[in-house]
């Protein structure tokens, strides 16, 4: 079952890696989120959970589960190419935090 959700991740996350930023957020907050520094943040705590196996560390779930919040709020106040840019970081992140093994305690932060 993890494996079968790394490799769905993953291929988000290849399409993702492929996708311009969308140009007309940089520098662009929405409901107090600036963008770009969002869209990094939730970005390197995949990144770590797909290098790690399906694994990261208790700093990164939390992060990655305040992106998760952020997102649902922020997303409806997109439209277009914007919006299916976050959407993709959403389908990430939903079902990395759905795994009871994500979290790996002890996992050391980079």
């Amino acid at each position: 079952m993890t494996g079968d959700r790394i490799k769905a991740v993953a291929k988000l996350w290849a399409a993702h890696m492929e996708a311009a930023f969308p140009a007309g957020l940089r520098g662009v907050d929405i409901a107090g989120i600036e963008m770009v520094m969002f869209d990094s943040d939730a970005a390197g705590c995949l990144s770590t959970w797909l290098n790690n196996g399906g694994k990261f560390d208790d700093w990164r779930w939390d992060v990655l589960a305040e992106c998760e919040q952020d997102l649902t709020r922020v997303i409806p106040q997109l439209a277009g190419y914007e919006a299916s840019y976050y959407q993709r970081l959403l389908d990430m992140t939903v079902p990395v935090l759905d795994l009871p093994d994500a979290l790996a305690p002890g996992t050391p932060s980079d």
